[in-house]
């Protein structure tokens, strides 16, 4: 049998590259399985690579990261694997229990994304202000940022052509005027709003970065802080005003209704006050029984009465057909 020997080299990585690009994968997800890919390539320190190394390295991703997580990361690697032409090296994703509420511990309230939007202001930063706005009063996507040009501004609408799909995001007015003020003051006439120093259009990492050192001087739990918990508030807040869940994941660009249920997901305190309320315990029927003034009392005594006699005389027939 003729010993193979796997290698996962920069030309490996940029052939994939190339392959993810003509599947018309958006350039979010070409990054990060590319990321992913490099970081397995990381904790294997040049090991032979064979599929108990990636098995070793699947209960590293267990120890170290969410099982959504540590999903995303398997995806990415069996996906470069199967296009290598791999197989024999894929593994299984770790199997998940589909979640019933929301982690009140990794939830961004109205209140805290206030506090952060104030520390921004106090610290001088409009541009990071104006970046969480924008994505949680549109509910785009932190890389779909690019698509707020100068010329959507002026339009009071973007056209957002993202994973295969175009969608049309619609600019609030008062947000509208708030970015033409900046796209003056800063001589932005085309292109996009939001830039580095240098030129640059803004970028995932720059504002995630930039957030999660806002959190630490604006008194909000720093796992609470990234860009797309923004846009969980956005959907969560949309939802709560129209109850319209097909036209929730049209604006936040979902093709499977499923996806969109993620977002509007309750916490466990209100699942908990729900179950409090269902009244099916054996007290609560009891309870039920005795509200009422006296005369409504005495008429569910009758309405008892009337149907344990029914029972009853249904049973005596039962009965004597039965002896017959």
């Amino acid at each position: 049998m003729e010993y193979i020997q796997y290698e996962i080299t920069e030309q490996n990585l940029e052939a994939y590259k190339h392959n993810m690009m003509e599947n018309e994968k958006s350039l979010a997800t070409i990054e990060k399985y590319l990321r992913d890919v490099r970081s397995f390539c990381r904790w294997n320190q040049g090991e032979v690579i064979v599929r108990t190394r990636i098995l070793e390295w699947k209960n590293h991703l267990a120890r170290e990261y969410a099982v959504s997580s540590a999903n995303s990361m398997l995806a990415a690697l069996n996906g470069f694997l199967s296009f290598q032409g791999w197989p024999e090296l894929r593994v299984k994703p770790f199997r998940q229990q589909k979640k019933l509420y929301r982690d009140p511990e990794r939830d961004l309230s109205r209140k805290e994304y206030i506090q952060l939007l104030e520390e921004a202001k106090k610290q001088g930063d409009e541009r990071l202000k104006l970046v969480m706005e924008t994505i949680c009063a549109t509910g785009i996507r932190v890389s779909e940022l690019p698509f707020i040009t100068a010329e959507a501004v002026r339009a009071g609408r973007a056209v957002v052509n993202c994973k295969n799909k175009k969608r049309v995001i619609f600019i609030p007015s008062k947000l509208q005027r708030i970015l033409k003020e900046y796209m003056k003051r800063k001589n932005i006439t085309e292109g996009a709003v939001f830039l580095t120093r240098t030129g640059t259009v803004l970028n995932r990492s720059n504002i995630w970065r930039a957030m999660k050192k806002l959190s630490q001087t604006a008194g909000v739990e720093c796992r609470k802080v990234f860009p797309h918990n923004l846009r969980h508030l956005f959907a969560k807040t949309f939802y709560s005003a129209g109850k319209d869940l097909a036209k929730l994941a049209d604006v936040l660009g979902h093709s499977h209704i499923e996806t969109t249920r993620i977002y509007i997901m309750e916490s466990g305190q209100e699942h908990e006050r729900i179950m409090e309320q269902l009244g099916l315990m054996e007290t609560d029927s009891d309870l039920f029984f005795l509200q009422g003034n006296r005369k409504r009392r005495r008429e569910r005594w009758k309405q008892l009465k009337r149907k344990l006699l029914k029972r009853r005389k249904k049973q005596s027939a039962e009965e004597e057909r039965l002896l017959e």
